[in-house]
């Protein structure tokens, strides 16, 4: 739409911000007329119309088989366009018009704001299927009928209220017709059984909605006159009503076709399901968290247990394997934190790779620069937790063998993603120290961090892993690994 009307049209921006706010409204109208609505614009020029908008109904037949969007017409061609834009009145036509030997009674609803008519509504309705309206149909129309005045008046929609119109209750959820004093006058069968939901054991016409409503949500306090007159329908409101286990949504439309209120229509649904299963998901979503924080609290446990018997060990050796191990398991609670923090089972893996580096570059025997560069963006957990014990045993070693004691340098971490669902990530670790000795084969030799590198890269991670001299000095080690993007 917005493409249409800068192309063709002289509206502003502003003038079409109300037409996004129409048609963002108008499933309403074309539901209540049982019609098909277009929206067409003059030309700049003034000499023809363009569609820019199509909506067809859920509640009954279409006129048109075809997208109307985007088709140019000659003013003079269709005179009730010209009249409803010509006069701003609402203009409807005595006998209908035979499409494919279809016959469609056709209106024209002129669109106004601040006076001015922007564009006309064609309201098309299929009158093949016509029969004796119900009562639920007369209420649809007499409600259409009051809206369609309010667009031509310029008083719909209501710019104060902003519809998000896939979670807002359509007319086939449930429709109450109230009358200027907020009693009901109607309302569908869909709309009692919500009511019933809540605990109503009484039908609901001649009833008061707001003080009804208000009785069936449970208040340990005074009736809520909030409430009370949101469901009066008073204003355009949106909000939710709970009670006897049951939930309902509830949107109220005031009704003023002549400028003045003569009642109202409100929109509902029973949500009860769905507000269910949103509350399991929450409570999943708590427990998993939960599950992470305590498996990191019983890690950073065990780290404390092999930290305390390190310091009572008399062999180095078995003094630097149990220290070792505390950064192993550091390195696994570090990931088991992040994900407690999150709604689902991914991490940041950046903020995981800074910590690591921080955790490792502790044991630096000298001063031994650790920085990282470019992003590692976001992994699923079961890659995230195994490639931070692998980044954990990588600078761990290059920190260990790669200078001597009080030595200066400089240990960089690198990573490249790929785009797309099927992308790599590129893993480079460089250190300008001493570099290989003599005849190392990474695949083969090693100690226990590098084989604790090759089982998971090539094993969990479905990865390669490649350690090779630097060009200039030092240690490269290289991992590329593939990362599957979920949807």
């Amino acid at each position: 739409m917005n493409d249409l009307v800068r192309q063709h049209t002289a509206l502003g921006e502003s003038d079409l911000e109300w037409l996004h706010l129409l048609v963002s409204e108008w499933q309403l109208l074309s539901d209540l007329s049982f019609a098909d609505l277009v929206l067409w614009v003059p030309t700049r020029d003034g000499t023809r119309y363009v569609s820019v908008a199509q909506m067809r109904p859920n509640t009954g037949p279409t006129s048109y088989q075809d997208d109307m969007v985007g088709h140019l017409v000659p003013r003079g061609r269709r005179p009730l366009l010209d009249a409803a834009l010509d006069e701003g009145r609402i203009v409807r036509e005595g006998d209908p018009e035979w499409r494919e030997e279809v016959p469609v009674r056709v209106e024209s609803i002129p669109v106004r704001r601040e006076g001015r008519v922007l564009g006309v509504i064609a309201r098309n309705t299929n009158l093949l299927t016509v029969r004796t309206p119900s009562r639920l149909e007369l209420t649809y129309l007499q409600s259409a009928s009051d809206l369609a005045q309010m667009i031509a008046a310029g008083s719909f929609p209501f710019p104060e209220q902003q519809v998000d119109m896939d979670a807002s209750p359509r007319a086939g959820d449930g429709l109450i017709r109230l009358d200027a004093d907020g009693f009901v006058q109607y309302a569908s069968p869909n709309a009692l059984s919500a009511y019933h939901r809540l605990g109503l054991a009484a039908d609901l016409v001649g009833q008061h909605l707001g003080q009804i409503t208000a009785e069936l949500a449970p208040s340990r306090g005074p009736v809520d006159e909030a409430l009370v007159k949101l469901a009066s329908g008073y204003a355009p409101r949106e909000t939710e009503v709970e009670g006897n286990g049951g939930v309902i949504q509830l949107r109220a439309i005031p009704l003023k076709p002549k400028g003045t209120r003569i009642g109202s229509l409100v929109l509902l649904r029973d949500v009860t399901e769905l507000r269910r299963r949103e509350r399991e998901l929450i409570t999943k979503d708590a427990t998993i968290r939960e599950i992470h924080h305590r498996v990191k609290n019983n890690l950073q446990t065990v780290a404390a247990l092999l930290r305390l018997q390190a310091r009572r060990m008399d062999s180095d050796p078995g003094r630097e394997a149990l220290n070792e191990a505390v950064r192993r398991v550091g390195s696994i609670a570090i990931v088991h934190e992040t994900l407690s923090q999150n709604l689902d089972e991914r991490v940041e893996f950046d903020d995981i790779a800074d910590r690591v580096i921080s955790m490792v570059a502790e044991i630096s025997p000298g001063k031994v620069a650790c920085r990282r560069s470019g992003r590692f963006g976001i992994l699923d957990a079961e890659v995230a937790t195994p490639l931070s014990m692998v980044l954990t045993e990588i600078l761990q070693n290059a920190l260990e063998h790669a200078f001597a004691p009080a030595e200066q340098g400089t240990v960089e971490v690198t990573a490249v993603r790929g785009e797309g669902r099927e992308a790599r990530l590129l893993i480079t670790v460089q250190d300008d120290g001493r570099g290989l000795p003599e005849g190392f084969d990474p695949q083969r030799t090693g100690n226990l961090g590098l084989q604790i590198v090759r089982t998971l890269v090539e094993g969990e991670l479905g990865g390669t892993f490649d350690m090779r001299p630097a060009p200039e000095r030092g240690t490269r080690v290289v991992l590329d690994l593939p990362v599957r993007t979920r949807r």
